[in-house]
């Protein structure tokens, strides 16, 4: 120490004076920002309408169903009624399709039904010719003429079943061609309906209205954004840290996010590469069991832990102090009236906290406060 500097006095109680401790420390990058959800849904109209009525504004909580705006839209309501009739007709146009085939159907078993009891009458009449053909009672050519008529009718029948059989066929296909055209028809009713309920926006999910894009009376064109809608409970949050110290965070490193009510312990998973006003963006995961002070857009600090010092020594940071420098700090005597300058070797800073690596002992008081003037000018302070 060089005496020749004088003493001076200095009271107490403006003076910062802190111990040197033993222990473990974190090193951590210090951040701002805020909560945002996670899952976040904008929402848009599916056709051209007016807004007609604004139900929820925006930092309502929402449930799924929750209807945000009403809009207005008459074209839709007869596009609506248009399509229904059109399947009401196709509908009945298949029930008198499905009438015709029955009746000719009927006709066809009718023919069938007589022919069978005409053959039933040329067997009968065969059977008889042919014993009177064996007495000789009739000719050969008479019998040969009611046998060729038996079968004839065999043959006719055999034609009827296989006519009716591909009448069937037909039948189900002219059905078939039909109820594809009703189930599609089905399909634009449900679109129509759908459109038409979509007048009434409602929320998908549970959560918060954060934006709303609207405004009562506004002529909205298909597509446009009405609002977005996050997650309450499914947080992330953005910190914003020093363009100089983002090199030195990586994934999957712990941190600890602020509310200024809680603290919530997350990690990082996602490093933004895009630099804005010398700061980056840096996403921190969250628990799914969040403190009711969280919330989407709330400000919040945050400290990312990139590393952690096990059993070393260290000082609350003197005032402009940096990390792996040398400095000369006051240090506080065993009376406690007097302190003398010492010469410290500082390493890492760790929060509020920086490590001693040489010159300072466990348990040495030093002063913190900002003395830079008197540091030139005097080596020993009196306490008073």
């Amino acid at each position: 120490m060089n005496n020749s500097f004088g003493q001076i006095t200095i009271a107490r109680e403006i003076l910062l004076i802190e111990t040197v401790q033993r222990g473990d420390l974190d090193v951590v990058v210090d951040g701002y920002g805020k909560l945002i959800s996670n899952k976040q849904l904008l929402i848009s109209t599916l056709t051209n309408a007016r807004v007609k009525e604004i139900v929820l504004k925006p930092g309502a909580l929402v449930e799924k169903g929750s209807v945000i705006v009403r809009l207005e839209n008459p074209e839709l309501q007869q596009q609506l009624d248009d399509e229904q009739q059109q399947l009401a007709q196709k509908q009945g146009n298949l029930r008198q399709l499905k009438l015709t085939q029955k009746r000719e159907l009927l006709l066809d078993e009718a023919d069938l039904a007589q022919i069978k009891a005409n053959l039933q009458s040329a067997t009968i009449k065969r059977k008889a010719e042919q014993q009177l053909l064996v007495k000789g009672i009739i000719s050969t050519l008479s019998f040969e003429q009611t046998r060729l008529h038996e079968v004839q009718f065999r043959q006719r029948i055999e034609f009827l079943q296989l006519r009716t059989e591909q009448l069937r066929e037909v039948h189900l296909e002219a059905i078939n061609i039909m109820e594809q055209g009703i189930n599609q028809q089905q399909r634009r009713v449900v679109t129509a309906q759908s459109r038409l309920a979509s007048l009434d926006v409602q929320a998908v999910f549970s959560g918060v209205l954060q934006k709303l894009s609207v405004e009562l009376g506004q002529n909205l064109l298909a597509g446009q954004t009405i609002g977005l809608i996050g997650s309450v409970s499914d947080l992330v949050a953005i910190i914003k840290v020093p363009q100089s110290q983002a090199q030195q965070i990586s994934l999957r490193q712990q941190a600890v996010i602020d509310t200024r009510s809680d603290k919530i312990t997350g990690h990082v998973t996602r490093i933004d590469p895009i630099v804005t006003n010398n700061t980056v963006s840096i996403e921190i995961a969250l628990p799914k069991n969040l403190p009711s002070s969280a919330r989407p857009e709330l400000s919040v600090d945050g400290q990312i832990i990139i590393a952690k010092l096990n059993n070393i020594l260290y000082l609350k940071r003197p005032a402009n102090i940096k990390s792996n420098t040398e400095a000369l700090l006051y240090k506080v005597d065993k009376t406690k009236h007097q302190a003398s300058q010492q010469a410290i070797q500082f390493g890492q800073q760790a929060g509020r906290y920086i490590e001693v690596l040489n010159g300072a002992k466990i348990n040495e008081r030093y002063i913190i406060s900002d003395l830079v003037n008197i540091k030139e000018t005097v080596s020993t302070l009196n306490i008073d």
